[in-house]
């Protein structure tokens, strides 16, 4: 059952035209990445993520969650844990059985997965070596409702829901074991690939096939 939410007319004729992830997901693509300009940190909801037109990978899972939801979606989010505390969130949903994703990110691939993944698990596996970086590395996973949150209003909020980011920390999850040999040859190449390339990032991981269209 949908939740009953109040939408300004604006916030109407965009969720009446993004009706599908891969829609909302192109939708997200074409939006600045907000790097939270002045130290100034935010988590936007849907409607402060319309009014100022940018959005960080929270922010864009939270407009994920509310826009499909309105669609028969779950709101749904994945959220992933690192070695560096620089953790992910990205909206995650079911379709013919399978799992993908919509998610944005300063790194391309982070960003959406196609529906094809037969379990959570697999999903969030797909997103282990692009996750390695200078300092990154998956720990761990959760699969989070956020109709548990009750009334708290995560959706339309005029300012920023702290509380979703709290609950998401506190969320116990799921332990990804991996390689230090197999990371550390991961980190290597990632390293080797930034001091050839200057202000790029890789894309050079496998099974990309599976990956949504990058920004």
């Amino acid at each position: 059952m949908r939740p009953s939410v109040v939408f300004t007319p604006r916030e109407r004729r965009l969720i009446a035209g993004l009706r599908t992830p891969l829609q909302v997901q192109h939708y997200l693509n074409r939006l600045p990445y907000n790097n939270e300009p002045h130290g100034r940190a935010t988590l936007r909801s849907f409607r402060s993520v319309v009014r100022h037109g940018d959005a960080h990978c929270l922010e864009a899972a939270l407009f994920a969650a509310v826009v499909l939801e309105q669609h028969g979606f779950p709101p749904l989010v994945l959220s992933f844990e690192s070695i560096d505390e620089l953790d992910h969130v990205l909206f995650v949903y079911r379709r013919n059985g399978r799992w993908g994703s919509v998610a944005r990110s300063r790194d391309p691939g982070l960003h959406g997965r196609k529906p094809v993944f037969a379990t959570p698990r697999a999903l969030a596996l797909s997103y282990f070596d692009p996750y390695i970086d200078f300092t990154g590395r998956i720990t761990g996973y959760a699969v989070v409702d956020l109709r548990m949150m009750g009334e708290y209003d995560w959706r339309l909020a005029e300012t920023n829901v702290w509380k979703v980011e709290r609950m998401l920390l506190e969320y116990p999850h799921r332990h990804i074991a991996s390689s230090d040999a197999r990371v550390d040859r991961l980190r290597a190449r990632y390293r080797a690939f930034r001091a050839a390339h200057p202000g790029k990032k890789p894309i050079f991981y496998r099974d990309r096939e599976r990956w949504t269209e990058i920004p």
